[in-house]
Parts: structure tokens; sequence; C-alpha cells
């Protein structure tokens, strides 16, 4: 983010929001809330933009009801609308579906990511009914390392705070009047009950906006290589799929 104010910045997304819609021939927006700072700022950013015409989705899938409970608070305290569809029942179906192939395997890491792949089937749908853009909430710091599932919560047609990091989405939620309880509380991609980002990354968010924002001598040798392997092994997920010449 630059030097800007933040209500400056806050005013160039919303404005952009409008103009990225118009261009697309949409009318609003549909936002995944999760109950964390990320879907919160989208969220208000969405509903400046698109006061009339934003949809807020819950999409509960086996996950910690202190999330739904927060992504509720955040819906009431900015006048989001917004309604819950619950994923548990698709996702067992998938799941057994999967066991019956013979070909399953208890993978945690793919089992998790049909949560967020069942979330993104969701927004669309509402997206594709409204003529809404699916607006999503990765912001730099996840982004950069790769830290978001290919086709889940990576599967949108907007990134708003795609270009601002942890700390950045955080002060801007001030801004916008997110409740404090939901700016301060430990971020979590709600991929597992007690999952946190910073325990499954291995590194805080802090060191790796040292890294971003000062280089690699800004860290420890260790965590600057274990930063560049994610950034170059997570490089597919940021590109279209690639083609072969001919």
């Amino acid at each position: 983010m630059t030097a800007a104010p933040v209500e400056r910045i806050a005013d160039h997304l919303i404005a952009w929001l409008r103009r990225r819609a118009d261009e697309a021939g949409a009318v609003g927006a549909v936002v995944a809330i999760s109950g964390g700072v990320d879907s919160a700022a989208v969220a208000a950013l969405c509903m400046r933009a698109f006061p009339q015409t934003t949809l807020g989705l819950l999409l509960p899938c086996h996950s910690d009801p202190r999330d739904a409970a927060d992504a509720e608070r955040v819906c009431r305290m900015l006048g989001v609308p917004h309604t819950t569809v619950v994923l548990d029942g698709a996702h067992d179906a998938l799941v057994a579906a999967l066991r019956v192939s013979g070909q399953f395997i208890e993978h945690p890491v793919a089992l998790a990511n049909l949560k967020p792949r069942l979330r993104m089937t969701a927004l669309y749908y509402f997206a594709n009914r409204m003529n809404r853009l699916v607006v999503g909430t990765g912001n730099r710091s996840e982004l950069t390392i790769g830290y978001f599932t290919k086709y889940g919560d990576g599967g949108v047609d907007l990134l708003p705070i795609g270009k601002l990091l942890k700390s950045e989405v955080r002060a801007m939620a001030r801004e916008l009047d997110v409740p404090e309880r939901v700016i301060t509380k430990a971020p979590s991609a709600g991929l597992w009950l007690g999952q946190t980002d910073e325990q499954e990354m291995g590194f805080t968010y802090a060191d790796l906006e040292h890294y971003l924002m000062d280089g690699p001598d800004a860290v420890s040798p260790a965590l600057a290589m274990r930063i560049e392997r994610l950034m170059r092994t997570s490089d597919h997920k940021r590109t279209v799929a690639p083609t072969p010449d001919v």
C-alpha cells in the first residue's frame, strides 16, 4: 500500500470495484464472510461500492461456531444483507463418494481444500444468478506465498485487498468500522478446528511483512529461504493455466 491515508486508499478501492463491475456488465458483489478481518474489510468495501447489491454469504462447513458468530456480528454491524448456506452435508456426501471410488486416502490437506472449493461453488451460484461478481478476500501477504486454495478461496473475480499487507488490512478495517474483536482475533482459514494461519505457515505475518517490505536481509536466512520456496512453488496458483507452444 502506498503512503496515502487509509481513507484515501479505501475510496480508491471502492471506485475500482465499481469500475470493474461496470466493465463486466455486473450489478454488484457476492462475498464470503468468514468472521475474519479480511472478509470483513472486503464486505465493508463492497457495501460502500454497491450498497443495494452486495450479498454476504456465510458458508460454514464443519466450522467453528465462534467464526459463524463473528461473521453474523460483521454483517449486523456493517448492515450487510446475507444468507447462510451450511455445506456440512455437501462436504460429507463428496467425501463419501470419494471413499467409494476405491482411491481414497486420508490426506489432511486434500480433504481441507474441499471446503474452500465447495464455498467457491456456492459463491458462483449466487453470483451467476444475480449477475454479480465474486469478490475475493485474499491479501498481499497470503497471495505472495500461495496461502490460499487454488480454485477455492482463490477462485474469484476480483481481489480488492490483494495489494495490501495483513497489517494494512487491519488498519483499513478500523477505518471501515469493522468490529475490533474481528480485527484482533488470530487469523485462520478455518480449514479445521483450532487451525491458525501462522501455525500452519510456520512464521508470523509480521515476519513475512518484514521480508516483503525490507527484503530477505530483514529476516533470518532460514526464514528467507522458506518464504522464497513458498513463493516459487506456489507460482502456479497466481497464473493462468499454461498452454504449450505448438
